[in-house]
């Protein structure tokens, strides 16, 4: 019975890849999304982030892969013994710094896997994030979880999942398995209790009619570490959970999350959820975390409609990972008239925010790591866009490492990399220490020229000082200030 489940597992697989719907547009890490969250209404900031269009182009459609011959091997249900071996397999450190690329389960699957481990073994890369439960509900593989199975929610797009464990750390490679949080339409359908409903009556579901679990039941968030918790025991070091959020096509007014969203505001539930899953997770020996819209560093409208508090959640994880792609922000933002075609500055204007909001965690908190999203694919559905090659890729990569980070994931849906964009090992390390060697002079030459400048004022306050105000011109001529002394403190003039 399980092997036959096994085949129709298979052949699922294969009837997904040829339709083209291998990954569907929210599969960008919140990816391909418009930067700001709110896709129908305009939301006004600071920061000239405004109304957003999902982007249409870059849907995330996995590329049509017609030999499905490896798809369709099966193999017979994993023993307890090969489980056994599963949870033994050694975690690793993160490399410093970690670089990694976005793999769907179907290519994880595929033979063409092998292209991209080449990638990595040839470049700078030394990370994959791999889809292991995706947008659609989807776990990629035949997995030991009662819920999962109950649910019958995996597919076996990766037949064998303990072998290409053990493959990838054969070659030093840093595994984050990316875990799809709250947009679940396959529990969402065998669980309705579960989603978000309408005030209206009925469930609600995205532009994509897709339907969306609530952040606000527990059930869901014991799902979720169910699945994050099989991930660890396969061998991931890292679990990184995607569309940890709440939708944003629905409003306050029309959704109905129960009766607890009365004591609880959106960012309180996602901020506890991150919380949560942190605390479950690290002492299994896996680094936690977590995608997050790139406007909510600096905007707190947009914060309050996804319920993701940037600092907050950086309170409870170990990486949190803004999406910051260029063409994700619109014309003005960061007093850029088009994003897109200035990526360099785009990711300065980010990393920088980011830094800002991350310094006002108290001194003794704890606080993730930065590790940004990057743009490598191209934008055609905007208007003023750039095909992006390897000087945009790079572009990005030095803005990040300008700003003291060193950290990044690259975002392509189709898995289809720009080799160009990447350094051999040798040549990124001796790119890292360069940067870094100039941020460090940057900084000294900073600290001197306001040592200098602080000098200047004291000096220039010295001389006035010395100057007699009219007052001790006066006491001088025994009219007042019997003592003749000047005052500790010299008297301020206008300027």
């Amino acid at each position: 019975m399980k092997k036959g489940m096994a085949v129709i597992g298979a052949l699922a697989a294969a009837l997904f890849l040829l339709s083209g719907c291998g990954e569907t547009e929210s599969e960008v890490p919140e990816a391909q999304q418009a930067q700001t969250v709110t896709e129908q209404e305009e939301v006004s900031g600071s920061d000239g982030q405004e109304k957003t269009d999902m982007a249409s182009e870059e849907t995330g459609k996995t590329e049509e892969i017609k030999d499905t011959e490896e798809n369709e091997k099966t193999t017979d249900t994993k023993d307890t013994k090969e489980n056994e071996e599963a949870k033994d397999t050694e975690k690793v450190e993160p490399p410093e710094p970690v670089k990694g690329i976005y793999v769907t389960g179907p290519m994880a699957g595929h033979a063409k896997m092998e292209n991209l481990i080449q990638l990595v073994r040839d470049s700078e890369l030394n990370a994959m994030v791999i889809d292991i439960k995706n947008d659609e509900g989807i776990v990629t593989y035949q997995m030991e979880e009662p819920m999962v199975q109950e649910l019958e929610a995996d597919v076996r797009y990766i037949a064998d999942l303990p072998g290409l464990v053990q493959r990838l750390k054969a070659e030093d490679v840093y595994l984050i398995a990316r875990i799809v949080a709250f947009k679940d339409p396959i529990l969402a359908s065998r669980r309705p209790d579960l989603c978000i409903q309408r005030k209206d009556g009925g469930v609600f579901v995205d532009k994509n009619g897709l339907a969306w679990v609530n952040p606000y039941r527990q059930e869901v968030w014991d799902y979720l570490l169910a699945v994050a918790k099989q991930a660890a025991a396969a061998g991931f070091d890292e679990i990184q959970f995607d569309y940890i959020r709440f939708p944003t096509e629905i409003s306050d007014e029309e959704a109905d999350y129960g009766e607890t969203s009365l004591e609880k505001s959106k960012t309180d539930v996602i901020t506890e959820f991150t919380a949560y899953a942190y605390e479950n997770l690290s002492p299994l020996n896996v680094k936690v975390s977590a995608d997050v819209f790139g406007t909510v560093i600096d905007n707190e409208t947009d914060a309050e409609i996804v319920g993701q508090d940037y600092q907050a959640m950086a309170e409870h994880l170990d990486y949190i990972c803004p999406m910051i792609y260029p063409s994700h922000y619109n014309d003005g933002v960061y007093g850029l008239a088009h994003p897109d075609l200035q990526p360099y500055e785009t990711i300065t204007g980010a990393m920088q925010a980011s830094a800002e909001r991350l310094a006002e965690i108290p001194e003794g908190t704890k606080k993730a790591e930065v590790r940004p999203w990057l743009q490598d694919f191209t934008a055609t559905w905007l208007s003023a866009h750039q095909t992006y090659g390897p000087e945009q890729i790079r572009q990005q990569i030095q803005a990040v490492y300008d700003n003291g980070s060193t950290e990044w994931l690259l975002w392509n849906a189709k898995c289809s990399y720009t080799e160009g964009g990447l350094l051999t090992p040798e040549e990124a390390k001796a790119a890292e220490e360069a940067a870094r060697a100039a941020r460090e002079a940057a900084e000294l030459e900073a600290e001197q020229e306001a040592a200098q400048a602080a000098a200047e004022a004291e000096s220039s306050g010295e001389t006035e000082g010395t100057e007699q105000s009219p007052a001790e011109n006066a006491g001088a001529s025994g009219t007042a200030g019997e003592s003749g002394e000047v005052p500790s403190a010299p008297v301020q003039t206008e300027e």
